[in-house]
């Protein structure tokens, strides 16, 4: 073995044993989590157990148990039985814990406990960012993504699933009495005929079974049902695949790409603008945000509501209207005068507005109509419109909010670039670490305690690579 680095002998005694400070060099992350944990008032942030009786069996402290989960979740351990298992044998873990080492279900009881002060804790660290400046910019990018629930597929139900269930229960039904007729005329042996009745019954019960299930769905207001995690739904993903998930929604600073705010959902993008540009607000103490997202929440109504709380949102608008598909001019070929309070056609012909407004889904909209006249003799009607009567389009009462956030647009063509730089970043970083697997947790008390404290562990590490370990220990002290 010349030539090699020798190790230790296993076997031989050392006269002056060496302490777990000596593994842990001051670089370490482990410090800089003590000193935060450290550093917070716990029952102030509501966390059960803080004060304990005289009488009875003594618990685990509540910092020692948040120690474990931040390291935990900062080094890719989410698991209550793993988080058991490295708190036994992680030399890191011994020293965090003063070789204290919980079981699975004091660990995964503590998370299940303590979704208020998990919660605050997360936002105790967002405020801490912000007194160190990390947020100086005005700036933030807004998105979801979608997050696998544990909840197979196929324990979720839909209309059109429970009616391709019920029809294949029906047609083996009908085939097994074909078959028990047969076996009557052909003078089976009892026990044949009787397997084959117990089977029909089976079968029989689990269509009742079905047909009950069939009625929740139905009567449920989104038309479906998961009965393993009743709080999540079906939604598409990319590529138009479906998956059993949620959708959470994240506010990301475009400076240090941190996550301000964030919120567990089970719909869609659209509808989500204002409420999470709204927790961003109450995060940064500041109501003049400028707030990027994709046009998958482009809505008039709450972009509307977003400019009502102050903010600027800059939102591009997809074309839906299938104009292009049917071999017409699409919307944008015209375009709106103000001043004469009309829209010009690609014939330089004007669309002028009708006499009373038209409420369609809660919006008031006025229908502008070309003259019949102008339609008539123009060379371009075939790329204008299908049909015999004039072209039509739609403005809604508040259009002008829409254009003027159009133009800001234009000024910024670099926009969904930032977006995607910003926003995307934290979601590709918080799925690797989970492994590209489901959530843990179910219904949202508890899935929402999860994506707390991946929030935590992500602002944690962005904060670490950002000021360093002494940066940050340092700043911790001085601020809470």
């Amino acid at each position: 073995m010349s030539g090699f680095i020798k190790g230790v002998n296993r076997s031989q005694s050392t006269l002056f044993p060496e302490s777990l400070d000596d593994f842990v060099n001051t670089e370490n992350t482990v410090r800089v989590i003590d000193v935060f944990i450290e550093a917070l008032d716990l029952a102030e942030l509501g966390f059960t157990g803080v004060i304990t009786k005289s009488t009875g069996r003594p618990k685990y402290h509540p910092a020692v148990m948040l120690k474990l989960y931040l390291y935990g979740y900062l080094n890719r351990v989410q698991s209550s039985r793993r988080l058991e298992i490295e708190a036994n044998r992680n030399i890191e873990l011994m020293w965090l814990l003063e070789r204290l080492a919980p079981d699975f279900k004091t660990i995964a009881d503590f998370r299940k406990n303590n979704a208020k002060g998990i919660k605050h804790v997360c936002r105790t660290f967002v405020q801490l960012c912000r007194q160190l400046h990390m947020f100086d910019e005005d700036e933030i990018t807004i998105d979801g993504s979608k997050f696998k629930a544990s909840n197979n597929k196929d324990n979720n139900y839909t209309p059109k699933k429970m009616a391709f269930h019920i029809e294949r229960v029906e047609k083996h039904i009908s085939n097994y009495l074909e078959k028990l007729d047969r076996a009557d005329e052909e003078q089976h042996s009892p026990q044949t005929i009787k397997t084959t009745q117990d089977t029909i019954n089976n079968l029989k019960q689990k269509l009742a079974e079905l047909k009950s299930l069939e009625k929740e769905v139905k009567d449920h207001p989104e038309k479906q049902i998961s009965t393993t995690d009743p709080d999540s739904r079906l939604m598409k993903t990319q590529g138009m695949t479906r998956i059993v998930s949620y959708n959470i929604q994240s506010a990301v600073d475009t400076k240090h790409h941190l996550i301000i705010a964030h919120e567990v959902t089970n719909t869609a993008d659209r509808g989500q603008l204002c409420p999470t540009a709204v927790l961003a607000q109450h995060a940064l103490k500041r109501k003049d945000l400028t707030v990027i997202a994709d046009k998958g929440y482009f809505s008039g109504q709450y972009i509307k509501d977003t400019q009502d709380a102050g903010m600027t949102p800059l939102v591009p608008k997809g074309d839906t209207s299938g104009s292009e598909k049917k071999g017409i001019f699409n919307r944008s070929k015209f375009t709106y005068d103000k001043e004469q309070d009309a829209y010009i056609c690609p014939n330089n012909s004007q669309l002028m507005p009708g006499k009373t407004w038209t409420k369609d889904r809660d919006l008031y909209l006025m229908r502008y109509r070309a003259r019949v006249k102008d339609c008539r003799h123009c060379n371009l009607q075939p790329q204008c419109t299908k049909s015999a009567t004039p072209r039509k389009i739609s403005r809604w009462e508040h259009q002008d909010r829409i254009d003027n956030m159009d133009k800001l647009m234009k000024k910024r063509p670099d926009l969904m670039l930032i977006r995607k730089q910003t926003v995307e970043h934290p979601f590709g970083t918080i799925k690797c670490w989970m492994g590209m697997t489901h959530l843990l947790t179910r219904r949202f008390k508890n899935v929402r305690t999860e994506m707390n404290l991946h929030a935590l562990a992500y602002n944690f590490k962005r904060m670490l690579n950002i000021m360093g370990v002494e940066g940050l220990m340092s700043a911790i002290k001085a601020t809470i």
